[in-house]
C-alpha cells in the first residue's frame, strides 16, 4: 500500500464518527492504550477524536464509557468536538467508522493532505463499517469495542509504515 505524503506534524491520528460521543472516543482511547506499549516513534503519536456532525462539549455516552471500563480504559476527560480543517491537516491519517462518515468528510473538507480510511479498511474482511451503537444496550457497545480492537494491529502496522517514511 502506498502511504500519503507526510503532513508537517510530529504525528497525530484522528478518529471520526458522527457525534463524537460513542465510537470515535472509544476508538481513540483503545488505540492510545495500544500505543502505550509501542516503541518510539509510534509511542508518541497523538490520538484525537472528533465528529463530522458533533456539537462541542458533550461527555461520552454512558455505555461507551462502561464498555471501555470493562477493559480497564477510561473516558473521563473526553468532551465531544466537531472535526476541523486544522485537525485534518495536522493528521497522519484519519480513520472513519463508516463509508458515510468518509463521504461527509470529503464533501465538507479538503482531505487532500490526509489519508482518509475506514477503521476496518485495512482488514481482510467484508465488514468494513462499524455500526452506531447509540441507544443500544451495553452488549452492542461491547461488540462495537471488539470490532475496533480487531482493527488495531492493522492500524498500528499502517502507522509504522507512515512513520518509517517520515524524514528524521
Amino acid at each position: 500500500m502506498l502511504f500519503p505524503q507526510m503532513p508537517d506534524s510530529s504525528g497525530q491520528v484522528l478518529f471520526l464518527c458522527t457525534a463524537n460521543t460513542c465510537r470515535s472516543p472509544m476508538a481513540a482511547a483503545l488505540v492510545q492504550h495500544a500505543l502505550a506499549a509501542e516503541p518510539e516513534p509510534l509511542h508518541s503519536v497523538k490520538i484525537l477524536s472528533a465528529g463530522v456532525s458533533a456539537l462541542d462539549g458533550y461527555p461520552p455516552s454512558a455505555n461507551s464509557a462502561q464498555a471501555l471500563r470493562k477493559v480497564g480504559i477510561t473516558l473521563n476527560n473526553h468532551r465531544s468536538k466537531r472535526v476541523t480543517q486544522e485537525m485534518l491537516d495536522a493528521s497522519l491519517a484519519a480513520f472513519c467508522m463508516t463509508e458515510a462518515h468518509r463521504a461527509m468528510l470529503e464533501l465538507q473538507y479538503d482531505t487532500s493532505r490526509t489519508q482518509v480510511l475506514l477503521m476496518r479498511e485495512l482488514l481482510d474482511t467484508a465488514e468494513r463499517d462499524i455500526p452506531d451503537p447509540f441507544g443500544s444496550n451495553l452488549q452492542a457497545y461491547e461488540a462495537c469495542r471488539d470490532s475496533m480492537v480487531e482493527a488495531i494491529p492493522a492500524i498500528l502496522s499502517y502507522l509504522r509504515g507512515i512513520l518509517a517514511q517520515k524524514p528524521s
